[in-house]
C-alpha cells in the first residue's frame, strides 16, 4: 500500500524541482524528505528518482505516480470538504493570496464581516501577484487567490481551479492636480505621449496593460521611469509632479491629495477581479464563507464607487 503522505512529497518534488525546495516549503529537513521518498520507492517496487548532477529527476514511473497522486489528493480534499459541510458552523483556517491593491481595498472589510458572521473561521494572508498566487493554489499552498484579468490578455485557465468574477474595476488616468489636462472629465492617452510614467513591476499583467494601452490607444511607447506595485507609491509620484499613471478605480484613488484621477478618453479601460479556488475544495464551508464575504464586499464597494461617481 502506497503512503499518501509520501505520494504528496513526490508530487511536490515534481512541482518544485529539488528536494531542498520541497523541504523548505513543507518545513522538513532535506534528509527527512529523501528518506520518505526512498521508502516510497520500496513501497512502489520501482525506481522513482534518478541522479542528475547534484539534483534528482523523476523517472517515468514517478511521473505516472504523480498523475495518480493529483487525482487521489484531489478526491481526498473533496471528501474532507464534504465531511466538513456536515458541521453546522463553518470553521477552520483559510489561506488567501492576493495582489496588494485588492487586498488593501477588500480584505479588511471582508475580515470584519467574517468576524461577525463566522467567528470560528481564521484567515491567513500572503501578498502575491496572480502570476505567483494561482500556481500556489493549484499546488495546495493556498486555498484561495484573488487575481485580475484584462480584455487584451486573458489568463490561461487551469482545469484544477474554479473561478468566480467578483467586480469589474475601471482603469483611470492619474496626473498631477495642476496638470493642464486635469481640467476636464477625461484625458486622452495620446496627449500624455511626452510624459514620464509610473507603473507596476515589468513582469505583472498590470504593467503589460499600461504599455499595451499606450501603444494601441495613444500610439506611443511610454517612458517608464518608476516601477512600484504599490498604487499609493505611484500616486505619490504623480502628486509630486514626477509622473503620470494608469491606476485602478477600486477604492477611492481620487482621494489622494495632489493627484487628479480622470477617465480615459479614447475608450473605457477596465479589468476583471476574480477569485480562484481548487475545484476539489469548493464544498468546504469555511472556504465558501470567505469567498462569499470577499464577493459581497466587492459588490458593496462597487456600488459605493458608482454612487460617488454619479455625485461628481
Amino acid at each position: 500500500m502506497l503512503d499518501l503522505r509520501r505520494l504528496y512529497l513526490l508530487r511536490e518534488l515534481g512541482a518544485r524541482g529539488t528536494i531542498a525546495a520541497v523541504a523548505e516549503a513543507l518545513s522538513y529537513s532535506p534528509s527527512a524528505v529523501s528518506q520518505q521518498l526512498s521508502q516510497l520507492e520500496r513501497e512502489a517496487g520501482v525506481e522513482l528518482l534518478e541522479r542528475v548532477g547534484r539534483n534528482v529527476r523523476l523517472t517515468e514511473a514517478a511521473l505516472l505516480l504523480v498523475d495518480h497522486a493529483d487525482a487521489i489528493l484531489a478526491r481526498m480534499e473533496r471528501a474532507e470538504a464534504e465531511v466538513a459541510r456536515v458541521n453546522a458552523e463553518p470553521r477552520g483556517t483559510v489561506r488567501v493570496a492576493s495582489f496588494q491593491t485588492v487586498a488593501v481595498a477588500l480584505l479588511p472589510r471582508a475580515l470584519s464581516s467574517l468576524a461577525l458572521d463566522h467567528p470560528w473561521i481564521s484567515v491567513e494572508y500572503l501578498e502575491a501577484e496572480a502570476e505567483e498566487s494561482l500556481p500556489l493554489v493549484v499546488k495546495g499552498a493556498f486555498d484561495l487567490a484573488i487575481g485580475e484579468e484584462y480584455e487584451h490578455a486573458p489568463r490561461p485557465r487551469d482545469r484544477a481551479l474554479e473561478r468566480r468574477d467578483i467586480v469589474h474595476d475601471p482603469i483611470l488616468v492619474a496626473v498631477p492636480q495642476d496638470h493642464p489636462l486635469a481640467r476636464g472629465p477625461e484625458i486622452a492617452l495620446a496627449d500624455l505621449a511626452g510624459e514620464r510614467w509610473a507603473t507596476s513591476r515589468a513582469e505583472t499583467a498590470f504593467a503589460e496593460m499600461v504599455v499595451g494601452a499606450c501603444r494601441t490607444l495613444g500610439h506611443f511607447e511610454p517612458e517608464i521611469r518608476y516601477r512600484a506595485n504599490n498604487i499609493g507609491t505611484q500616486l505619490s509620484l504623480v502628486a509630486g509632479g514626477h509622473a503620470v499613471a494608469l491606476v485602478p478605480g477600486l477604492g477611492d484613488v481620487s482621494a489622494h491629495a495632489g493627484a487628479a484621477v480622470r477617465k480615459v478618453a479614447e475608450e473605457p479601460l477596465a479589468r476583471r477581479i476574480f477569485i480562484a479556488v481548487r475545484r476539489a475544495s469548493t464544498p468546504r464551508p469555511a472556504l465558501a464563507a470567505v469567498a462569499d464575504a470577499l464577493a459581497e464586499t466587492a459588490a458593496a464597494m462597487d456600488a459605493e464607487t458608482e454612487t460617488l461617481s454619479a455625485r461628481r
